[in-house]
């Protein structure tokens, strides 16, 4: 745990964390996975938080990686409360279930609340996040537009009382929401990799 370090990715990082995530999410919810061409087209979008994009190093191999969004709770009133989320968080296979993940995560958390960050959203499991003091949305007033009854959408506040009063919904940013043709097409410069359908996948 001692050899680690957190920075900045870099362009010259890009293909090795595109290729990190891929092999972090591939076969998890779904045949396959998304999340790489996902982290390779919101670094274009005004709405991707370059400050948080981040890179875990750990004896000089990149073995973890973090993105934020910025992102809005739209009130009941009307009014637009701005919030960030984040994801895809990845860790390589090999060093999964070691804390690394825990880590990278509440290291992000501080960053993302010295940049002014009041509360964070992701959708997620409760049983990983809620560790890192996030709570199931709708107890806190805000409603998944998706889903308003989900469990699995989740809320942090990193400014105490942020969220007092508020009641909304929130909707992913529209760079979450890629052509399925397209990352078919993106993969194809990955070294191939069979796609499963396995127990406990969502899609």
């Amino acid at each position: 745990m001692q050899n680690y370090i957190i920075r900045n990715e870099t362009p010259a990082d890009y293909r090795t964390v595109e290729n990190l995530t891929r092999e972090a999410f591939w076969n998890v919810y779904r045949p396959g996975c998304l999340e790489h061409y996902v982290l390779h087209q919101f670094r274009d979008r005004p709405d991707f938080v370059r400050e948080l994009d981040l890179v875990m190093e750990l004896n000089g191999e990149i073995i973890g990686h973090v993105m934020y969004a910025r992102s809005a709770i739209k009130h009941d009133d009307g009014r637009i409360i701005p919030i960030m989320t984040f994801g895809p968080i990845s860790i390589a296979p090999k060093f999964k279930r070691r804390g690394y993940g825990t880590i990278l995560l509440r290291y992000s958390m501080e960053k993302a609340k010295e940049l002014g960050a009041g509360a964070l959203a992701i959708t997620g499991n409760i049983g990983f996040y809620g560790k890192s003091g996030f709570v199931v949305s709708k107890t806190r007033g805000v409603r998944y537009e998706d889903d308003p009854d989900a469990d699995y959408f989740l809320i942090a506040e990193l400014e105490p009382g942020f969220l007092e009063g508020i009641s909304g919904t929130y909707k992913d940013p529209d760079g979450y929401f890629v052509d399925e043709k397209a990352v078919e097409e993106f993969d194809t410069a990955f070294p191939p990799k069979e796609k499963l359908k396995l127990p406990g996948q969502l899609f």
